[in-house]
């Protein structure tokens, strides 16, 4: 057993005590999957060589202060070689041997399956596969291009992950902003979870693929402690981005199973776990610090505070809240925190006007939605407050990347336009019918949906304290100003823009269908008929007192409008909500049930049920 007792101090100069850490490295590997009776220790085991000489020669970082702001970044895109990460941390001495043996991959514990930032060293959570390396260069950039600091940006990925889309979004848009502060490190150990990989260990096809996006391809014996040590200095010098590429074994240092098939995600049973560590020679506890960052980095001053000036608005004036969302942007960027970022559509989201008061801090990521999300997430590691933003449908193309964020306890703020049948003519490709209910479901998320310029602004600035994920659903078309600029705005709160004790019906909309909302109103006024109206700006968390009260005051009448799929929208979340608080209701529930196609925003509301006389007759249902 190891003991504390029993620590060795190794020289990280001495390539001997080096490639006897890695030994340890692959030791601890299997120790910690066999006592947990899961995880992946061959995995772990091929990029332990690797991982040694960066740990000990190349790594700048203090372990005793995570947070240093001139603290080198290591991120394992291969989140599942976990067991090889905690080793390494274990190592270092922040991790004590028990706990390997008794945390990993236990309820209620830190070690983790796979990596996530409740552990101070770990920058973004990783596992699935393709995600590690396109947040890496949020980080790197940050570094380059706003902190300005030398620090660099190491990640570990695994040859499998090679051929998801995003790793390659990440090496173009790397290469785009010349990050030369990033080096990936591909484990090429031929093998992946259910057999070969794509390439194998062809890496030459590799090095083509890499250096055809920019980047310079850097190839090495994995297991050479010695060209490691070379090839980790020389990607330290390049004056662009570098990918390693390692040939490795999956396995190493075990001859029952190097290289053979069948063992990925197996953790070894207890008696095959007793040869390897004998073979591999048996349990050490060596200690290792490699080099601190540099002290005499001077850190940058603490911002100044800053009044923000938001943009206003006369009642009654039609303006897009998308274009509002782009002048507000503007008006928070007055904090130095603040950047943006958008995948080629900024004309269209107005986050060009950001783009033209604050370029130095506003990032295109082409049409790369992945990488879109990726980077907002790696720029919020360095602790700024990014806004990203594209048309509303393609988030779904980066959703796993967004869930992901969650789980990274990132903080990203997300702008979607052109959502719902109301944006006309381009047809259902480009409406977003389905991010509601997307974004609602994300973990610890806030979903906002406002319906006129004043609102909007209002919300943007408040997203810049928001923590974790939130949303923000601008609406294409101008739209009349309904809120003064005096109005206040909260998440969890919402607006009765019209109301009186003789309501016998509540409407709720928010952005577009609040409008239809206010007209049918109007029309039932004509009639006799008093309706409240409820703009439920903020979809997640719902404003429960002013939903129940309303449900309680109009004998549990409701009509719920959204420009969005039945499943998952605003209507989900008013009935969950009064479900919750046992609030009996008569619903109608108008939202878009067909295919729509091209057409005028008026023809497509009308022809999905969602425009005002629909709005009518429903209430109308209601009351018979």
């Amino acid at each position: 057993m190891v003991t504390p007792e029993s620590e060795i101090m190794i020289d990280p100069t001495d390539l001997d005590q080096i490639r006897e850490l890695a030994q340890q490295l692959r030791v601890d590997s299997v120790r910690s999957s066999t006592s947990a009776g899961s995880g992946h220790p061959t995995s772990s085991m091929s990029a332990a060589d690797v991982m040694a000489v960066l740990l000990g020669r190349h790594l700048r970082y203090d372990w005793d202060k995570p947070d240093d702001p001139a603290n080198d970044h290591l991120i394992f895109s291969k989140g599942h070689a976990s067991p090889l990460l905690y080793a390494m941390f274990k190592a270092v001495g922040v991790v004590s041997d028990h706990e390997l043996m008794t945390g990993y991959r236990r309820f209620g514990q830190r070690l983790q399956g796979h990596p996530t930032p409740i552990l101070p060293w770990v920058d973004v959570a990783t596992g699935s596969l393709g995600q590690g390396l396109p947040d890496a260069v949020g980080v790197a950039l940050a570094g380059r291009l706003l902190d300005r600091l030398p620090y660099r940006v190491w990640v570990l990925c695994g040859d499998s992950e090679m051929a998801e889309g995003s790793i390659w979004e990440a090496l173009d848009k790397a290469a785009h902003y010349q990050l030369s502060n990033l080096t990936a490190v591909v484990d090429v150990n031929r093998l992946g979870q259910r057999g070969a990989t794509e390439l194998g260990w062809d890496l030459d096809a590799y090095a083509r693929r890499v250096e055809a996006f920019g980047c310079r391809a850097l190839m090495v014996d994995g297991h050479d402690i010695a060209a490691i040590d070379k090839v980790l200095t020389e990607a330290a010098e390049a004056d662009r981005p570098v990918v390693v590429l390692a040939r490795t074994r999956k396995g190493e240092g075990f001859s029952e199973i190097v290289d053979a098939d069948g063992w990925h995600g197996k953790a070894l049973p207890p008696d095959m776990a007793e040869r390897a560590i004998a073979e591999l020679g048996g349990e050490r506890n060596l200690r290792v610090r490699g080099a601190a960052p540099p002290a005499s980095i001077e850190r940058p001053p603490a911002p100044a505070p800053v009044t923000v000036e938001l943009p206003t608005y006369p009642l009654g004036a039609k303006v897009a809240p998308r274009k509002a969302y782009g002048e507000a942007l503007v008006a928070v960027g007055a904090r130095a925190a603040v950047v943006a970022l958008d995948a080629e559509v900024s004309n269209s989201t107005h986050s060009e006007d950001f783009a033209k008061v604050h370029p130095e801090r506003f990032f295109e990521m082409f049409i790369a939605e992945q990488q879109l999300v990726a980077t907002a997430v790696g720029l919020s590691v360095r602790g700024y407050i990014p806004f990203a933003s594209t048309f509303a449908a393609f988030f779904s193309r980066a959703y796993d990347f967004i869930r992901m964020a969650a789980i990274s306890q990132a903080n990203i703020r997300l702008a979607g336009s052109h959502a719902g049948v109301e944006i006309g003519a381009d047809g259902p490709s480009q409406m977003a019918l389905e991010d509601l209910a997307m974004m609602r479901a994300v973990h610890g998320s806030t979903v906002l949906y406002p319906s006129d310029a004043t609102s909007t602004a209002k919300l943007v600035e408040i997203m810049a304290d928001l923590d974790g994920v939130s949303y923000l659903r601008t609406t294409r078309g101008a739209y009349p100003v309904i809120y003064g600029p005096d109005e206040s705005f909260t998440v969890g709160g919402s607006k009765v823009p019209r109301r009186s004790d003789a309501d016998v019906v509540t409407l709720i909309g928010a952005g577009v269908t609040l409008h239809q909302c206010l007209a049918a109103a109007q029309t039932l006024a004509a009639e006799g008929i008093a309706a409240r109206v409820i703009d439920l700006y903020s979809v997640k968390p719902v404003d429960e007192a002013t939903v129940v009260a309303a449900a309680r005051a109009t004998d549990g009448r409701l009509v719920v409008v959204e420009d969005h799929y039945p499943e998952g929208g605003i209507a989900s979340a008013v009935v969950g909500t009064l479900a919750a608080a046992d609030v009996p209701v008569r619903l109608r529930h108008l939202a878009v049930r067909d295919l729509p196609g091209s057409g005028t925003p008026t023809e497509l509301l009308d022809a999905a049920g969602i425009s005002a006389s629909h709005i009518v007759a429903a209430a109308r249902a209601l009351l018979r």
